[in-house]
């Protein structure tokens, strides 16, 4: 379910059910407002909704759409109260961008680890000190809670969502027909305004490519420095400004990456997959899979051949 509010993001609104939709029936889509009455959007329309608040009551998962920031507060309207009420304990409860205002001022993300849009990081800090809020990523899973960036950040974790229950072969069907990537390198610190590149500088995205293709191998700062033909400070500085982390931190990441498909998809052993993606050990991999996502490679494994 979906729950929209005054002064909605129209785009950000349509999120699931764009991405939900198209994962072959595996879901039902439905937008709901807090009274059942038309709802007014940040553009110069508004939306119609067919259902009130009531259909929350039998949600298995919940969306709160962002609304701009002229709407945001330190407290929820009562009627808003009322509506996330109705939401069952135990309930995945998503919000995408701004939504995140939403669930803190309700108290629901207290003590908890969460994201929103960059752009109002510092003012969710302030009205919400207790929220343990990371501006760096596209999305955080601290089930029941998941909290997206700005914008299309919805994309990324409704196609979580899909690769979560259901497992990345329909996750990255749904990407293919929505013609967006799987799963985005980075995090948001690659959208936030940096100053202007000098004109000819040299993108270390071949030096990316170079790196997916070795990432068994150990890699190190000196190796893709030299891959790149820059020096090691000018390689990191510039890697940095294009990927919002840093180049050992991406390698991780990757490796994480890799060793999620593998363990979907594979029936190799941890040991095994850990040499294969680049991780010395099976202890390393388990170590870095768990702070990536807080499962264990086991765990993870059991989830998916589950959802297949």
């Amino acid at each position: 379910m979906v729950l929209a509010l005054d002064g909605v993001y129209p785009f950000e609104l349509g999120i699931p059910s764009r991405i939900l939709g198209a994962a072959d029936g595996r879901y039902e889509v439905l937008t709901c407002s807090v009274d059942g009455r038309p709802v007014r959007t940040n553009a110069d329309f508004g939306v119609t909704v067919e259902h009130g608040p009531e259909i929350l009551a039998t949600a298995h998962t919940v969306v709160i759409a962002p609304v701009a920031p002229g709407h945001l507060a330190e407290e929820v309207s009562g009627d808003v109260l009322t509506a996330l009420a109705l939401i069952r304990p135990g309930t995945r409860i998503v919000s995408i961008c701004t939504g995140a205002f939403v669930l803190a001022a309700a108290g629901l993300l207290d003590g908890r680890r969460a994201t929103t849009h960059w752009q109002v990081a510092d003012r969710f800090r302030r009205m919400f000190p207790r929220v343990d809020l990371d501006p760096d990523v596209l999305f955080v899973d601290d089930h029941p809670f998941l909290t997206s960036a700005g914008a299309a950040s919805g994309v990324d974790i409704c196609l979580h969502l899909v690769r979560k229950d259901h497992g990345s072969r329909l996750a990255n069907s749904v990407a293919r027909r929505c013609v967006v990537p799987p799963f985005r390198d980075g995090g948001q610190a690659q959208y936030i305004e940096q100053p202007v590149p000098e004109q000819g500088a040299a993108s270390t995205a071949a030096t990316r490519a170079w790196a997916l293709e070795r990432l068994d191998e150990p890699l190190t700062l000196a190796d893709l420095s030299g891959h790149a033909r820059m020096s090691q400070r000018t390689f990191a500085r510039r890697f940095q400004g294009e990927v919002g982390l840093s180049p050992g931190r991406w390698l991780i990441q990757q490796r994480v990456v890799r060793a999620r498909h593998l363990l979907e998809s594979s029936d190799l052993t941890v040991d095994q997959i850990a040499g294969r993606v680049g991780f010395a050990t099976g202890a390393s991999l388990r170590q870095h899979l768990n702070a990536a996502i807080g499962v264990s490679p086991q765990a993870y494994r059991r989830t998916f051949q589950t959802a297949r």
